[in-house]
């Protein structure tokens, strides 16, 4: 009897291990999905400000789904540049909201997400400040990471881009 016992929970066990293994090979079935996420940068827009020493700018990113599993976005983490000049960091979340009250990205969609960049004029040269003000700026850019996620499965990004 005590045999019996025994073989019952290395078979318990053994049931366990794989049911675990069997959700790893089901999640990381969504990894290659979820890398073909796509980002870009679609719009860089001066928000009108009160505050002398300080621009803020609507920062607004594209992201398509070409693929066939929905997913969110947590977190994208860019470097802003203006004309090749780096002017900071910026930071769009949702961390702090559950996954069912985030944007889903159903496969085949693209969706705008909007973020506010405030960039103080002590951080910048006052001519590239200048120019942002006055809209001589060329071309923005933004090189950063982006993190996709499912049920099972996160994924970070390294994405480049420039309008």
């Amino acid at each position: 009897m005590a045999l019996q016992s025994k073989m019952t929970v290395y078979l318990a066990i053994a049931g366990v291990f794989a049911m675990m293994g069997g959700i790893v090979f089901y999640a990381s079935l969504d990894n290659e999905k979820l890398e073909q996420a796509e980002i870009k940068l679609a719009n860089v827009e001066l928000i009108e400000n009160k505050i002398e020493d300080q621009i803020r700018l609507n920062i607004t990113f594209l992201v398509n789904n070409p693929s066939d599993t929905t997913f969110t976005v947590s977190v994208i983490q860019y470097d802003l540049y203006a004309d090749g000049i780096f002017l900071g960091s910026g930071k769009y979340s949702t961390e702090d909201v559950s996954m069912p009250g985030r944007a889903s990205f159903f496969p085949n969609t693209e969706i705008p997400l909007k973020n506010i960049f405030v960039l103080d004029k002590s951080e910048i040269e006052t001519k590239t400040f200048q120019d942002i003000i006055n809209n001589k700026i060329e071309k923005f850019g933004v090189e950063g990471v982006i993190t996709t996620q499912t049920t099972w499965t996160v994924i970070e990004k390294e994405f480049k881009s420039e309008l």
